[in-house]
């Protein structure tokens, strides 16, 4: 039995959605000298990494990149690591993930940098599913996509053949 998919977004798209994130992120954080892009693990920090080149383009603000690794099945279990320990007190952190579903590995990415004291955290996502059963809603979103929950969206970031699917 083949698995259907249908194409959500195309690389040309994508590149617009980063654009307009990275557009955003500047308007919204004029007044900061630097932040910080906190990506998770696989396409969460890719996409963390393309938002982050795109804001150094066209901002006068320092950006860091840094991966947060949790397992995305469970977030509960094991703990959360940082690429980067920090310290991230009074800095702007800006949390990316390709997909929003429920918020609950967002909720749990938060966790080492509430205990560091930042000045804000902000949520980047390139799609956003809509079904929250966590307080985390995006600050940022390339595309807001209502799905049942049975249905899957994949992220391909390839430099020249990106891709957003539907399963």
């Amino acid at each position: 039995m083949s698995e259907t998919k249908a194409l959500v977004l195309n690389h040309k798209q994508i590149q617009q959605k980063i654009v307009r994130i990275a557009y955003e992120i500047y308007e919204r954080n004029v007044g900061e000298t630097a932040l910080i892009f906190a990506g998770l693990t696989g396409m969460g920090h890719v996409l963390a990494g393309l938002i982050a080149e795109k804001l150094s383009e066209i901002a006068p603000i320092k950006v860091d990149l840094i991966a947060v690794s949790l397992d995305k099945s469970n977030p509960k279990l094991g703990e959360v690591r940082l690429s980067d320990k920090g310290p991230f007190g009074g800095k702007c952190i800006i949390l990316v993930d390709d997909v929003l579903n429920t918020g609950k590995t967002l909720a749990y990415a938060m966790v080492p940098f509430l205990e560091d004291n930042v000045k804000q955290i902000e949520v980047a996502v390139l799609v956003n599913r809509s079904h929250k059963l966590f307080p985390v809603s995006p600050d940022y979103t390339g595309f807001e996509l209502a799905t049942t929950l049975s249905e899957h969206i994949t992220v391909d970031l390839q430099p020249e053949a990106s891709t957003v699917h539907l399963h």
